[in-house]
């Protein structure tokens, strides 16, 4: 096999907790991450020597800066590997939008690479050569509906949420994630029913999952870019459920109950008209069996 070709799956946060900033100036979290049927494409191919990456984004880089050069590094140096790794990536997840576009397309090329190269290394192995490469990478290559805590690489695996339509909406801003972290720390906030929404998932309740959707990082994301309570207040008039923004901005969903289809269909078509929102899609959770397996 010289070629290889696999999808990355986005994330949302259902619940999103600080539980406390560590001495290392990192911050130990408590969260529910899930994955959508939003994805990026990547292409991997066998080289000669090195590490090239070809995207279709102006905004990526393609050198040692991009998280894909990196897991791709780790991978070439943890199983000696002789030969170089061509990389092409084609996004579709926005950038820069508390969706782990990025973590998603490493974690992507570890699973690929680990085919391509027949290394049949497990999934722990892989995932515990992620965690330098970025928090929420381990997380995507798990992917599925979890439990994250420390600082995102303790995983727990839930059962995956009860059948529901997502309806996803990107500003046109970008938000530092560094930052946001940052100017929480100044701030108080209450801490989200994490243990409840747990529950709720192991129950298969959406009502009880909706209605514990909460996320500490839209005390300081909101105040900054006041579009994003705009864009959550749109999507409850639509007919959403519950709306609520993703890691660390400024990505909203809004979560339609199965016999809520059609509104979603109509809500999408709505937002699409909508100035307030550049990027909108309209997804389904993606549970552990979607994801290629190691």
């Amino acid at each position: 096999m010289n070629e290889y070709h696999i999808k990355a799956y986005a994330k949302i946060n259902l619940g999103l907790d600080v539980v406390k900033k560590l001495p290392n100036g990192y911050h130990q979290v408590k969260m529910i991450m899930q994955s959508i049927g939003l994805r990026d494409e990547l292409t991997l191919r066998k080289t000669a020597q090195d590490i090239t990456i070809a995207t279709d984004s102006a905004l990526l880089p393609t050198d040692k800066n991009n998280l894909v050069y990196k897991a791709a590094g780790i991978m070439l140096e943890k199983y000696n590997i002789r030969s170089g790794i061509h990389i092409e990536l084609e996004k579709h997840i926005p950038i820069a939008a508390g969706m782990a576009g990025g973590s998603a397309d490493a974690a992507a090329v570890m699973r690929g690479m680990n085919i391509l190269f027949g290394l049949n290394a497990p999934l722990s192995q892989l995932m515990e050569y992620a965690v330098p490469i970025g928090a929420d990478v381990p997380y995507c290559l798990m992917g599925g509906t979890a439990l994250a805590e420390g600082i995102g690489e303790k995983l727990t695996p839930l059962p995956s949420i009860p059948d529901c339509r997502i309806l996803v909406a990107k500003p046109d801003i970008m938000v530092s994630t560094k930052h946001v972290y940052q100017q929480l720390d100044a701030h108080r906030y209450h801490h989200p029913d994490i243990d409840g929404m747990t529950e709720a998932i192991k129950a298969g309740d959406l009502a009880g999952i909706l209605e514990r959707l909460e996320n500490v990082l839209e005390t300081v994301t909101i105040p900054a870019y006041p579009v994003i309570a705009r864009i959550k207040e749109k999507m409850l008039e639509l007919g959403a459920a519950a709306s609520l923004m993703s890691g660390s901005g400024p990505t909203v969903f809004g979560i339609f109950p199965p016999e809520q289809t059609q509104t979603a269909h109509t809500a999408l078509e709505q937002f699409q008209h909508e100035p307030m929102a550049k990027q909108v899609f309209l997804v389904q959770c993606v549970n552990h069996s979607s994801h290629t397996p190691i």
